[in-house]
């Protein structure tokens, strides 16, 4: 519900502070004062667009019961503001808010009908209208819708994965090749971590060996003096254990070093150099042995899941034969209620049209490829022709009274918001209007541009909207102004006393 208006610099109005009441809320004046600019400004502020935008809008309302929003923190009374300097820039709560997001965020609770709008009559909004009073009915039914749009999207998804596949089916012998190749070239190497230190130290000492032999050679000559420098520990009196320790060290060494080099002069220079190429390539390509050999192991469960596509792509086709025939028959059934409930709807809407002096509305089903609302494709045709030879007056008042004809009692639907959808009737097409309108407004809260008395009459709040050479004003009526301006909006700006009678009469 919105309570509170306040807004300045608007065009001709320089301040206006409005608090609203529920139900229905009517805006009269004379032709030219400012009413269609001030809806203009209320429109503004959730999002749509609109010439009428003031230097500074605010309002305040109560949050829709399934309002949620991820990124604002809404209480249960919500502020919305505009202001206009070098741009517009809107805000909720005080928080900077996309005209695009404010649009999304309240385009389900704020509804505006006009002359110049012309939606409301495609397949999914009519379709829309027969489900919702379907699941209110029949338990049943919301199940069946509930289970058929889940299946759907679960068939949705698994079309999707189809199609993926016969995509990749293309490149697919590609990738098994590339695949195939990347496997067979690591393990052909067959690298081992650590492998890449030991070979770099076995050329390191290939490099050196034959310094290491001239350096040897030259080295055994110590121990032909070993005897004689025993000897001279011997005559000194001198402990000759730790020369002795040592000269054993350097025979186990240089024993040592004579079969090292006995065992490099045994290997193959080029395998080793070759394997060294070999495992130098894949940490090059690779980053690392381990890398490469868990690179190798990855290639290797692409293959085996390339493999199971053929697989999978079998399964999945069956899977979405038999889920298809299933959708089907669900849609069947989907459809058959709908068309039920439209002949109902019908029925119940056959009295507004012979009011509003209109054909019969009849609902068209069409079958078509299978969707998220089933098969069906729902059109409406008054008499013969469809709604597009109706001009914009009586096309709002087919969608005015299709709403009536639908409405959920008891369950609050936003706001609504209809700019003169009661202009250039007749007497009888007026009081049709105002009676479904009155009767919205027991679900709606409603916001009425009107010119004609009996609208006015039932509003729980009327507001005349009033100009002065170049300043508009709003005035709150009670219920003597009431019956002053109903009776001016009968015979003009000078009432007669039949009009102030009939004005009276209507109130009562």
């Amino acid at each position: 519900m919105l309570k509170r208006l306040y807004l300045r610099e608007l065009v001709t109005f320089t301040e206006v502070e409005l608090d609203f009441s529920r139900g229905l809320v009517v805006f009269t004046g004379p032709s030219g004062a400012g009413k269609s600019v001030l809806m203009s400004a209320i429109l503004s502020s959730f999002g749509y667009s609109t010439q009428g935008v003031a230097k500074v809008c605010e309002l305040t309302l109560n949050k829709p019961l399934k309002l949620k929003s991820d990124i604002y923190d809404l209480e249960d009374e919500i502020t919305l503001k505009t202001l206009k300097k070098e741009k517009l820039r809107y805000f909720i709560e005080g928080q900077n808010i996309s005209k695009k997001v404010l649009g999304e965020m309240f385009r389900p609770y704020v509804q505006y009908l006009s002359v110049r709008d012309r939606s409301g009559f495609d397949s999914e909004t009519l379709l829309g209208i027969l489900d919702d009073s379907l699941m209110i009915k029949d338990k049943n039914f919301k199940k069946l819708l509930k289970e058929y749009k889940k299946r759907y999207e679960n068939y949705k998804y698994k079309t999707a994965q189809l199609s993926k596949i016969k995509e990749d089916e293309v490149k697919l012998s590609e990738r098994i090749e590339f695949a195939t190749y990347e496997v067979d070239k690591i393990e052909k190497i067959n690298p081992q971590i650590g492998e890449d230190e030991e070979l770099i130290q076995i050329k390191k000492q290939l490099s050196r060996l034959d310094k290491i032999k001239a350096a040897l050679q030259t080295a055994l000559n110590i121990f032909s003096a070993e005897s004689a420098v025993e000897e001279v520990y011997k005559l000194l009196d001198k402990d000759v254990s730790v020369f002795t320790d040592a000269m054993n060290q350097v025979r186990t060494d240089f024993e040592e070093t004579e079969n090292l080099a006995a065992e490099l002069e045994e290997i193959d220079v080029e395998k080793i150099l070759d394997r060294l190429s070999d495992i130098t390539g894949l940490q090059q390509r690779y980053g690392s042995i381990e890398e490469a050999i868990n690179y190798k192991e990855m290639k290797k469960k692409e293959l085996a899941g390339y493999l199971n596509i053929e697989h999978d792509k079998s399964m999945l086709e069956g899977f979405l034969s038999m889920e298809y025939n299933e959708l089907l028959i669900l849609a069947q059934k989907i459809s058959q209620l709908r068309k039920q409930e439209a002949n109902v709807l019908e029925s119940l809407l056959e009295e507004y049209m012979i009011t509003l002096k209109l054909p019969k509305l009849s609902f068209t089903f069409e079958t078509q490829l299978l969707d998220t609302l089933g098969t069906d494709k729902l059109d409406v045709i008054l008499g013969t022709s469809g709604t597009s030879t109706l001009s914009g007056g009586e096309f709002n008042r087919v969608r005015l009274a299709l709403m009536t004809a639908s409405i959920k009692e008891g369950e609050s639907q936003g706001v609504l918001i209809l700019d003169e959808i009661d202009a250039n009737v007749s007497g009888d097409e007026s009081i049709a209007i105002a009676e479904m309108i009155h009767k919205l407004s027991s679900v709606y809260q409603v916001f009425a541009i009107s010119h004609q008395p009996h609208l006015s009459s039932k509003a729980a709040q009327h507001i005349v909207v009033t100009k002065t050479e170049q300043m508009s004003y709003v005035q709150v009526l009670n219920d003597e102004t009431r019956i002053l301006e109903i009776a001016r909006i009968i015979a003009g700006e000078n009432p007669t006393s039949e009009a102030l009678e009939f004005a009276k009469k209507l109130r009562a």
